[in-house]
């Protein structure tokens, strides 16, 4: 799995004019994005990291502060556009392996304690942000 993680003053999703899911104080904005051979252990461990990353004000992790994370899936994290100007999609898992994945990350950081957050997946979604810092990390499980 991977994740572009970037921490944030405020962010927020819409799908169809209505939004679906916000944070309205700083925590972080985590755009997760799933390949073919991911599986629970993966999620899970992603989790664990993002709940613990110390890339809040003071090297703070959303754990250590109770800051809230907006969960995103992004597939075009493992979009490849080394050859040409279109980029290819192979290595992005299709949305019956992947919305299972991104949906397991939820949870554990829900189970951990966190406030979580989410995109709709596979919708046409505008996502807003305040990227504080900036501060904006590639984290790969």
């Amino acid at each position: 799995m991977r994740a572009v993680v970037q921490r944030v003053t405020s962010a927020s999703v819409v799908v169809d004019g209505r939004t679906v899911g916000a944070v309205d104080e700083p925590g972080l904005l985590v755009l997760v994005g799933v390949t073919h051979t991911d599986s629970p252990a993966e999620a899970r461990k992603l989790a664990a990291k993002l709940w613990g990353l110390r890339i809040l004000h003071g090297e703070k992790s959303c754990s250590d502060v109770g800051a809230p994370l907006l969960v995103v899936s992004q597939f075009t994290l493992y979009g490849d556009a080394r050859k040409g100007r279109r980029p290819t999609w192979q290595a992005a898992a299709p949305g019956p392996v992947a919305e299972p994945l991104v949906d397991a990350v939820v949870a554990e950081l829900r189970a951990l304690g966190a406030h979580v957050e989410t995109g709709s997946f596979g919708a046409d979604m505008k996502v807003s942000l305040v990227n504080d810092g900036p501060i904006t990390l590639v984290v790969d499980v």
